[in-house]
């Protein structure tokens, strides 16, 4: 069985330490919620504006709706040139669903923004010395 020194388990008790140091900071657990929740968010936009493949989503169907009573298919979509196909209908559904995203994350930082604004313009809390300095100015305007 080898025998493993003293110095190797302390350099790995550091390793681990700064990881745990890392990941504490903050940004590591922010940045993977905020993963987790952009993958999440991708579903809802594929159910919107279709995901490029069967589901034609809620305005594929309005737009067939609109248009003819048929759920367009975007991805049979393209132009052929010198024979080869370029399919621009799945270029254009992943288009779609890139603004939608790009719009619903300004609305969601734009409101974030706000809310901290607001904060930062609230009035602070008074001090202890504020609220004793109140009670002897009004106990000196009593007669």
């Amino acid at each position: 069985m080898p025998v493993i020194s003293t110095d190797k388990i302390k350099e790995k008790k550091r390793l681990v330490r700064e990881f745990r140091d890392f990941v504490d900071r903050g940004n590591v657990v922010e940045l993977g919620v905020a993963f987790v929740m952009g993958a999440t968010f991708k579903t809802i936009i594929d159910s919107f504006a279709g995901n490029g493949g069967d589901n034609p989503g809620i305005l594929g169907g309005l737009i067939g709706a609109v248009f003819g009573g048929k759920t367009p298919n975007f991805n049979d979509k393209g132009v052929t040139l010198n024979g080869s196909f370029v399919p621009l209908g799945s270029l254009l559904t992943a288009t779609i669903n890139f603004l939608l995203v790009s719009l619903a994350m300004f609305a969601v930082i734009r409101l974030y923004n706000r809310f901290r604004s607001g904060e930062a313009n609230a009035k602070p809390a008074p001090t202890t010395n504020d609220i004793l300095t109140e009670i002897r100015d009004e106990l000196r305007r009593r007669p």
